[in-house]
This record gives structure tokens, sequence and C-alpha cells, in this order.
């Protein structure tokens, strides 16, 4: 196994594809990880090598005895330290052969990739994906397709010339700017990386227009919204006419946004692709100038199904029942030495396969969906199931509102209470009581103005009994929130709440 602790840079991919060739297994790192998650980690996956930028050298020096199995550190620079003595500089190491290397052991389609992915919940998991599968499924979404049996002639009688270029906006380190990247590499095509470590909207528009991007793989709405925030400031500033498609997976991205961005550049295509570390191709929603698909609507893939996660049984279209969607077909080998989740994730239903991660979702008339989120967040509050994206989404549509979490907090009434937590777009006017004025001027709204707001789209009990508005919601690179840090707050919140009588 050989983990890669990068900031975006082309060593990752140059790592990535070095390590296939050699028969090793790539193992990502969360570049935001406490030392004690990357002492798991590296442990967990049995780590013998690690790739590491030179800003985490300091870090590593504090761990390294910790992580035995490790026995070979490779230094990328990137101008913060000198290369520590303990470590191989990373251009020493690419120059080491300059001959076609063959692993000793050759290479399989049965090679592994492992995507570490934390959940919402407990330490992260290691998803075993082998590379054939993975290649599937990959070149099933890509803007080029090669003969999935066809072999190498296969690739070189497709692969004419160039393939498309892409940017990924997001870490490579998650699955969206991984799987992305590594879809386009394998049709000859181009991976274009933004420089700053911090996503910044007008470095993106430059690059796009300056390498005339044909796709950009972004995280919802965390990356999506201040792009449109960005084009509506600088009408006109950016060519956008080579972008093909924006790709999104992670989070859900809103309507709202979609529509504003397709005012900017109306011949591309806005992909939201329902997916996660264990389960690619669940679902897609595709947005075009001739409509926007609502907030969490998706085109159910051909293998999936929507089913009650007690019996099994297929979920009714238009029921109005609520149940699990469950994946057949290539999909991962389970968690890597975690065999009791594996058992539980992934499932055989009378002889057929299925990755199960435990989204739910409502099957409409038309075989449709509509997400409701992961049920290891769901909120039980007086024997009602409450969705916390469900809410967040409603809470959003507020125009006052920039982005926002809910979380279920113990109470005794009910079980749990829901609580949001509210970031607004005008973070310095928290306290002020009117929500719109007479003129359309957005001011910040109230807590109750939140509650109220939230019951005109949702039933009354899916509505936050409690709001605290933060200076940031603090979403991780990928836009993903960890709920269990906003419980924790939430809950902190609450206490000093009770204890002012508020």
């Amino acid at each position: 196994k050989f983990a890669q602790y990068l900031f975006n840079c082309p060593e990752y991919l140059e790592c990535l594809f070095g390590a296939f060739k050699v028969g090793l297994v790539p193992v990502n790192t969360n570049y935001r990880y406490s030392d004690e998650e990357l002492v798991y980690l590296w442990d967990n996956a049995d780590a013998v090598a690690v790739v590491f930028h030179g800003k985490f050298t300091e870090r590593i020096e504090r761990l390294r005895s910790r992580v035995p199995k490790v026995r070979t550190w490779i230094w990328v620079d990137d101008a913060t330290c000198d290369c520590p003595s303990w470590a191989i500089p990373y251009e020493q190491a690419a120059a080491a052969s300059d001959g076609r290397v063959e692993p000793p052991w050759g290479r399989s389609g049965d090679d592994l990739y492992i995507l570490y992915t934390g959940g919402t919940t407990g330490m992260p998991k290691g998803v075993m994906w082998r590379q054939d599968d993975l290649f599937v499924h990959l070149n099933a979404g890509n803007m080029v397709k090669v003969p999935e049996d066809g072999g190498l002639e296969g690739v070189r009688e497709t692969l004419a010339g160039p393939g498309p270029v892409l940017i990924p906006a997001c870490p490579l380190m998650h699955g969206t700017g991984a799987f992305t990247s590594m879809g386009v590499i394998s049709v000859a095509g181009c991976v274009v990386l933004l420089t700053q470590r911090h996503f910044d909207p007008i470095e993106l528009l430059d690059t796009i227009e300056s390498r005339k991007a044909n796709a950009l793989a972004i995280v919802g709405d965390a990356f999506a919204k201040p792009m449109l925030s960005a084009l509506d400031e600088h009408p006109g500033r950016w060519d956008l006419s080579s972008l093909v498609a924006i790709i999104s997976s992670g989070v859900m991205w809103s309507e709202e946004t979609k529509r504003g961005l397709l005012e900017h550049h109306r011949s591309m295509l806005l992909i939201d692709a329902f997916s996660s570390s264990e389960a690619l191709g669940m679902g897609t929603s595709v947005s075009s100038a001739g409509g926007a698909e609502h907030t969490a609507h998706f085109t159910l893939g051909e293998r999936v199904r929507v089913i009650d996660p007690d019996t099994c049984e297929d979920i009714p279209a238009g029921s109005g029942r609520r149940g699990v969607l469950a994946l057949a077909g290539r999909n991962p080998l389970g968690y890597y030495k975690d065999p009791d989740k594996s058992e539980s994730t992934f499932r055989t239903i009378n002889g057929v396969r299925y990755s199960i991660p435990g989204d739910w979702a409502e099957i409409e008339d038309d075989g449709s969906i509509q997400l409701l989120g992961r049920g290891s967040v769901v909120i039980n509050t007086g024997g009602e199931k409450v969705f916390p994206e469900e809410v967040e989404e409603a809470i959003k549509r507020h125009p006052a509102v920039r982005d926002a979490v809910v979380v279920g907090i113990p109470d005794t009434r009910f079980g749990e209470m829901v609580t949001a937590l509210v970031e607004l777009k005008d973070r310095t006017s928290f306290n002020s009581r009117l929500a719109l004025s007479n003129d359309g001027v957005i001011s910040a709204p109230t807590e109750d103005d939140i509650i109220e707001y939230v019951k005109s789209a949702l039933a009354g009990f899916k509505a936050p009994k409690r709001v605290f508005f933060v200076d940031s919601i603090g979403r991780a690179p990928t836009g993903k929130v960890d709920y269990a840090r906003h419980r924790s707050e939430a809950e902190k919140f609450l206490a000093e709440s009770a204890k002012a009588g508020t």
C-alpha cells in the first residue's frame, strides 16, 4: 500500500499511475486529518510507503515512530522546508529508473485501488475497488469511451488524438476529484490543476478560459455558489465557450445555483452524479438551458433498486414510501479489514450482490427518485424520521442564507430535536430583525424567520426547533460536513442559550 499525503499537484497523479504500473495499491490520505486519524489510517491500510508535501514534514516527525510499517518516505518540495534526512526527494525517486517498469508479481485487473472514506461517523474505512471494475465504471461516464473488452487494440483504435481537458476544482484525495481525473487520463486527456490550496473562483474561471477546459469537476454548492457569485459580479469577463460540462458529486447541488450558472453559459450541461465511494452510478441529474432539474431529483441508474431495508422488497413507484438505494453490478470487494461492515453494506439478495451504502429516497411515479440523505445521520423526532439534507436545502433557499447544517440534539420529549446551524450571506448583521424590506434589500433573518420559512416548504415536524447563526459552516474541501462536530457545536450553543435563558 502506497499512501498519498498531498495537496492537488502533478505529483499526485504521477504517483497514482506510477503505483498502478508497479503493482502497488494507492491509498488516499485526507490532508485535514489529525495525528490520530493519520496514524489510524496508515496502520489500518498497512502502508509501507508515504509520499508527502514538505508542509507536512513537522507533523510526520511527530508521528513517524507510531507507524513502523511505513519504511519509505518520499518528500515533495513545496518550498516550505528542506528534505529531512529520513526521506527521499521526489525528483530523485522519480529519476531512479529510466526504463519500462514491470512488477515482479505482474499486473492484473484484480489489482486494487483503496479509497478511504470518512463517512459521517466512525474512523475512515478503506473501500476496495478492483481496477478492472473501476475502469469500466469510469469509462461508462467518459466523454470518449473505449470498448470494454477490446484490450489495448481497442484503446489504440478509439483514441485517435488527445482527449478532453478536465479541471478538478475539488481535492484529488477524495473520490470525485480522483475518479474524474483517472477517467480523463485513461482516454489520453489532460488534467489541469489549480495552483492555490484554497478554492478561489477567480483562479478557476481564469484557468477555464486560459486552458480551454472542456470539463470541470466540483462538489455541489460549496464550489458552484462562489463561481456563480464571481460570474454575477463580473458579467462577460470570462470566455467559457470551451466548457462542455460541469460534473458534481458528493453533496446536493441546488436547482437555483444551476439556473444561475446556465445564464452565463447556456450551451453547457450540468451533470449531478449521484454516487458514493461504495457505489458508482446510482443516478444522474442533467440540467441544460432547457431546464434545471429540481434539487436532489435524479434518474435512477439501470442497475439500481429502491428497497425496504428490512424486507429487501422493492418500494412501489409513487407509493410515497421511503426506502434505501441498492446498486447491483460491478461493486467494491468490501471494506479493507472490516468484514462486519462489508457484510452490512455489500449484501446478496436473491443471488445478486448489491452495494447498499444507506442512502434513502422516495421513488416517484415515473421511476425517478427524490434523494433524502444518508440514513446514518437521520433524525428521529417524536417517531418521525427527518433527513438533514432535505431540511438543509429548504433553509438554503432563503435569500439571506449562504449555507446550513441540520443535526439532531437529544431531547427528553421528542427523542431528538431538529436543530439548524445557519451561515448568512451578510455575516455582520446576525442580530438585525428585518428579513426583506420593501425595496428588496435582504437583511439578516431571525431564528423565527428561518423556522417559519422551512414550515412554508416542509411538514412542520421537519422544521428546526432551534436555529443558531454561525460565522461559517466550515465545510471540508470536498464540500461535505462533519455532522458529529456540528452536533457537538449545536449542543454547546443550546447549553449556552439555556444558561442565558434565551
